[in-house]
């Protein structure tokens, strides 16, 4: 149901919104705005929650409901999402992030990018511009609709969940590296990259792409539109678009090179957030941020919590907060992040990850002193690291994060730091991965009081 230009097409409509979470909440608020009849429907009402849905002229879905199993009871036009409705409604121009990891990262550094240059533009005596952080980061985009205008910009945080049944694409769509994962969601890897590939299939030649080269994936999505295409890599450089060479961070248009600032110079730890730094800098390049604004926000930019999130340092070892990493690339981009000694809490609930390629990393990293092995997983992860068992201490038994940090600070001495990169989710022992972070951070800090 195409509702391009009118609001008002709501209204009278009755409206079943599926699931009640805090963006199906403000998706029926917006909805109930605009004159509808709405109504929230959520697996906790019962079985039976879905069996009357074809009395309603529209379904909304929250972002973790399959449209297979709204299918069972509704013709697929009837189906619709929150950021479906925001992208045909929106009257400025969005950009919209994706990828397996990085995007809250990368999304948060094209806002700041883009309130730099805002905030520049008024000091030196332009309007400058309102701009807007939504999707996954944020607040649902639903929240914010009513207050754009042309001027505005937005920038999305979007999943495969969100993606998986868009009929447009973002003004500038950014495509971050692209491995695997919710694949207790999805049917398999194609249908989770094809979900991905949304973000940029519904571009036109006057829309923007950009794209991670250094991973399959993504690098052979830029068939799948038909806007400008530029690279981002941390490997090769040549192409248009933003790449790393001599330890720096350089922009390429039109055949001509600007360099952006000095790797040294950037906050954010680790190789795998040069990567976010590229896309994030030639996103707002694009939308008109200076390479000077674009600098001073990678000089002060600290990063997001639970995402390789410095704690505290006690003792002279530094902690970091890796809490978001659920699956082994993220923790192998951890790990690679630093040169140091390094203590690694590694384990949790399985998201059917293979851990081959972690085994392997950490099999051959020289600077692996020592591992604190939890959850249910670990005796998988373990079974994958050979070679190297009689230099690396393991530590297993801790259940409970008291007991984790406490071991972390007994092996650690000053120089080293210890890494919560679970590459793992986390539900055997926390109630998600903000828990297990926080209560990572909590044990930390206490290692601080006499």
């Amino acid at each position: 149901m195409d509702f391009k230009n009118s609001r008002s097409a709501f209204g009278g409509k009755k409206i079943a919104v599926i699931g009640e979470g805090l963006e199906g909440i403000s998706s029926a608020k917006y909805l109930k705005k605009h004159g509808a009849d709405v109504n929230i429907l959520d697996q906790k009402q019962g079985k039976d929650y879905l069996e009357n849905l074809d009395k309603y002229d529209l379904i909304v879905r929250s972002p973790g409901v399959k449209i297979s199993d709204l299918e069972k009871y509704v013709p697929k036009g009837k189906i619709t999402s929150q950021t479906r409705i925001f992208m045909e409604l929106c009257p400025c121009k969005i950009i919209g992030v994706t990828g397996t990891k990085g995007k809250g990262t990368t999304s948060s550094l094209i806002y700041e990018m883009l309130k730099k240059q805002s905030s520049f533009a008024k000091a030196s005596g332009d309007r400058g511009f309102d701009v807007y952080l939504g999707g996954n980061i944020g607040k649902p985009p639903l929240e914010f609709l009513d207050k754009l205008n042309v001027q505005s910009i937005v920038v999305l945080e979007l999943s495969s969940f969100q993606l998986l049944d868009l009929t447009q694409s973002p003004h500038i769509a950014v495509m971050l590296m692209t491995t695997s994962e919710h694949l207790d969601y999805h049917q398999d890897v194609d249908e989770y990259v094809d979900a991905k590939r949304n973000i940029l299939k519904f571009q036109t030649e006057n829309d923007f792409a950009i794209v991670n080269r250094d991973y399959p994936a993504s690098n052979e999505s830029d068939i799948h539109t038909n806007g400008k295409v530029f690279y981002v890599s941390t490997e090769r450089n040549g192409y248009e678009g933003c790449s790393v060479k001599k330890n720096a961070v350089f922009l390429k248009l039109n055949g001509k090179e600007e360099r952006v600032i000095d790797a040294s110079q950037i906050l954010l730890p680790g190789k795998h957030n040069l990567e976010n730094v590229c896309a994030a800098s030639m996103a707002a390049y694009l939308a008109g941020v200076s390479v000077q604004n674009i600098a001073y926000v990678l000089k002060t930019f600290k990063g997001l919590e639970h995402r390789l999130e410095l704690v505290a340092e006690v003792n002279g070892v530094k902690y970091y907060d890796d809490s978001f990493s659920t699956i082994p690339e993220t923790t192998i981009a951890a790990i690679n992040a630093f040169k140091n000694p390094e203590i690694l809490i590694l384990g949790g609930s399985s998201k059917s990850s293979n851990f081959k390629e972690l085994g392997e990393v950490i099999a051959k990293a020289e600077n692996i002193k020592a591992i604190i092995g939890i959850g249910v997983e670990w005796g998988k992860i373990k079974s994958k690291i050979k070679n190297q068992k009689s230099k690396i201490l393991l530590v297993e038994g801790a259940d409970s994060m008291e007991k984790i940090v406490k071991a972390a600070s007994k092996i650690a001495l000053p120089g080293d730091l210890v890494l919560l990169t679970p590459a793992c989710a986390s539900f055997d022992m926390f109630k998600n991965y903000k828990d297990r972070g926080s209560q990572f951070k909590s044990e930390v800090l206490k290692l601080k009081t006499p």
